[in-house]
């Protein structure tokens, strides 16, 4: 990848001269079968791209609780597109029934709902995938009612893996959707935007609106045209190795749930910050999701080894802290 983003071709991608960056697009709108793409520095700002398309100020999304629009953006979704936000469901997934029970009819006191937003996997929920019979189920009544439909796909390509749905499924059954060439796929930075020719039209304008439009951007996408094509297979590794995370860990944690692909979320009786920053101490890092629960991310700079030292390491910190 490294070589990739040395020998990488560029040009000027305000210009939309940049070939590598055409060519990620290209590739990526071909993967999920759609007509455009559009490269952007970040998942976040893709969020708040498909945001700002789909909302008007005042206006509604729906999402499950707990989605990273919801959590982990720094309440942009509120401050740029001016949304309002509404959690459904549970565990990362919600219900085309959920939604009907919840959409009022059109009236001048209600706002508008502008887009329901699906987030797969769900991160917060342990990397859980989103079953394509629901999402098919909810496509249906979101044309019903004209109302937009998002996949915020950071780790579909570890959603693809683990349900053995192809792209080109998930990109007919969505409005639109993002995905991260970095986390999974190992790339550097970045995520794509895909839909059709005019919402790739109109993100690319509030792409430059929020500062995202960047000149020799081929160096940054040729590790996402590499990532593409060699590491979405391998996320089965990543997956396999989660598990194994998970198992060694079961005696000594509560594991939240069976993890589905790459991410476990355990529970602990000593405070998860303090055996975070403790394994970081012994070269093991994890994340706090809140007092008592902590992350773990498989990855492609992750081996099998690595997988049950750091288990091993997690048990003993755990452990150790009780005591003290």
């Amino acid at each position: 990848m490294r070589d990739a983003i040395a020998r990488a071709a560029v040009g000027d991608d305000v210009l939309r001269d940049d070939p590598t960056v055409a060519a990620l697009e290209a590739r990526s709108a071909d993967l999920f079968g759609r007509a455009a793409a559009l490269f952007v520095p970040s998942g976040t700002m893709a969020n708040q791209i498909a945001l700002k398309c789909y909302v008007e100020p005042g206006d509604e999304v729906l999402c499950a609780a707990g989605s990273h629009i919801l959590w982990y953006e720094g309440g942009a979704g509120a401050a740029i597109a001016g949304a309002l936000m509404t959690p459904l469901g549970d565990g990362g997934l919600f219900t085309a029934r959920d939604v009907d029970a919840y959409v009022r009819p059109p009236s001048d006191s209600t706002p508008r709902l502008g887009v329901v937003w699906v987030e797969n996997t769900h991160n917060r929920s342990g990397g859980r995938v989103f079953p394509f019979d629901g999402i098919e189920r909810l496509r249906a009544l979101t044309r019903e009612r004209g109302i937009g439909f998002h996949l915020d796909g950071a780790r579909i390509f570890n959603a693809c893996v683990a349900s053995g749905i192809a792209t080109r499924s998930f990109g007919a059954a969505f409005d639109s959707l993002s995905f991260c060439l970095s986390k999974g796929l190992g790339a550097p930075v970045g995520s794509v935007l895909v839909g059709d020719a005019a919402f790739i039209a109109r993100a690319r304008r509030y792409r430059r609106m929020l500062g995202g439009a960047m000149r020799q951007a081929g160096l940054l996408a040729a590790a996402g045209v590499y990532a593409l094509a060699h590491n979405i297979d391998r996320l089965a590794i990543d997956h396999a190795n989660a598990k194994l995370f998970a198992d060694r860990v079961s005696h000594d944690f509560r594991v939240l749930s069976a993890p589905e692909t790459n991410i476990v979320v355990v529970e602990s009786t000593a405070d998860a910050a303090a055996i975070v920053a403790r394994a970081a101490e012994k070269g093991v890092l994890l994340y706090a999701l809140g007092s008592r629960t902590i992350r773990a991310v498989t990855h492609l700079d992750v081996t099998e080894d690595d997988v049950r030292r750091a288990a091993d390491v997690l048990c003993e910190t755990a452990t150790e802290l009780e005591r003290a």
